[in-house]
């Protein structure tokens, strides 16, 4: 009786040639069959086989998945948006974005469909329609984070808004240069609006001035977090959800803000919001709306330039940090900053940045010689050449000696 041939060991996968061609390999994965084949010897397909099911060992996928049996980007985006709620302040931004200028134009593509020139087409499509080559990057960049989740996830093998030439690049450049944004440059401009708004939009304005909080950190600032014994501000939550560089600071309390703070702690209890709503009811925080709406009414009233909230008090803190001598890296510090390179906007505010000693890098004495100016007389009809005269015609020449 003929010996049964042994089978292998469930899991192990087999290595196989059909019809003379070259071999393949199959295992199990998830509960799923899968195959791969092209491989032109035995023994290369036991190599990769091995590798395979080693990976699978560990938890890690076998295979890439197949990109055909990969969700489109629209079924994919709805989870990923979902999940992004909990953990980024510009989630909503990030999903109007998608659902206004990606969703119709990649939505029903499937992740390795996309390629760079599909997405410079998505960017000229936009930058004709009248969109700032600020808010097109916005959207690029939303794409870029969209598949570098992807990529992670193993269903995309690649991320084509990382891949873009510079070409592309130079379309989505920044239209705003940061240098010009306007800000309250005399300091007595400060106290003026302070002192023309109303309670208690002229404590979250001082806060946001001389202490450089974001507009979100000063609304949702509670007296718990403020320590006026040792002068310091635990900057640890915003009204918008995390924190924008999702850790948390130490913020010193100037000379010309403590007295300020304290007044209000007394007059508040200290307990609770540091700038409450200015309407009672079920409002938590106070509005961003509002805040603004006022500071453009005491603007208006001072006859001062108009500028947003923003600018008047984040702005403003930096800049009036830079113009009063305080370093690069202790700004990014109080800012919240991830790198410094984002602070460097407000370096070109250093009064010693173009001092005496590099404006006298490139010494040239360029000054014209001193005496005095008179007219010369015309020139004489006949030229020399050599030690000869030579005489133009009609003209007499009179040689000396």
């Amino acid at each position: 009786m003929a010996r049964r041939k042994a089978k292998r060991a469930f899991g192990r996968g087999s290595v196989y040639q059909r019809g003379g061609g070259g071999w393949r390999i199959r295992w199990r994965e998830g509960g799923r069959r899968r195959y791969a084949s092209g491989f032109p010897t035995r023994e290369l397909a036991e190599q990769v086989l091995s590798k395979v099911l080693a990976d699978v060992a560990a938890g890690r996928a076998g295979l890439p998945p197949d990109p055909k049996a990969v969700p489109t980007l629209a079924e994919l985006a709805q989870d990923w948006l979902t999940r992004r709620r909990t953990t980024h302040r510009s989630a909503r931004d990030d999903e109007g974005r998608w659902n206004l200028h990606l969703k119709p134009r990649l939505g029903h593509l499937r992740p390795d469909d996309v390629d760079a020139a599909l997405i410079r087409s998505v960017i000229e499509t936009k930058l004709t329609a009248g969109l700032s080559s600020s808010t097109v990057r916005l959207i690029v960049r939303l794409c870029s984070t969209f598949f570098s989740d992807l990529v992670e996830r193993q269903l995309a093998t690649k991320n084509p808004a990382k891949a873009l030439p510079r070409s592309t690049r130079r379309l989505i450049r920044p239209a705003h240069d940061p240098r010009t944004t306007p800000f309250l440059e005399q300091r007595a401009d400060i106290r003026r609006v302070f002192l023309a708004l109303p309670d208690p939009i002229n404590l979250a304005f001082a806060i946001g001035a001389l202490a450089g909080l974001r507009t979100g950190e000063v609304l949702a600032l509670r007296w718990e977090h403020v320590d006026l014994e040792h002068r310091r501000i635990h900057v640890r939550q915003s009204i918008g959800g995390p924190l924008k560089d999702e850790d948390s600071r130490i913020v010193p309390v100037q000379d010309s803000l403590h007295p300020l703070l304290l007044t209000w702690q007394l007059r508040s209890g200290g307990v609770g919001l540091v700038v409450p709503p200015m309407r009672g009811g079920t409002r938590k925080h106070c509005d961003e709306h509002t805040v603004g709406k006022k500071l453009r009414a005491a603007l208006a009233s001072l006859e001062l330039p108009r500028i947003t909230w923003y600018q008047a008090t984040r702005h403003t803190f930096a800049s009036q940090w830079v113009l009063g001598g305080g370093t690069i890296e202790q700004l990014r510090e109080l800012l919240g900053h991830s790198t410094v390179l984002v602070t460097e906007r407000y370096a070109h505010l250093r009064p010693d940045s173009f001092g005496p000693r590099e404006r006298g890098r490139v010494s040239v004495d360029l000054s014209l010689p001193t005496g005095r100016v008179i007219a010369l007389p015309p020139p004489a009809p006949s030229v020399q050449a050599g030690a000869d005269w030579v005489q133009a015609p009609g003209a007499t020449v009179e040689k000396a000696g």
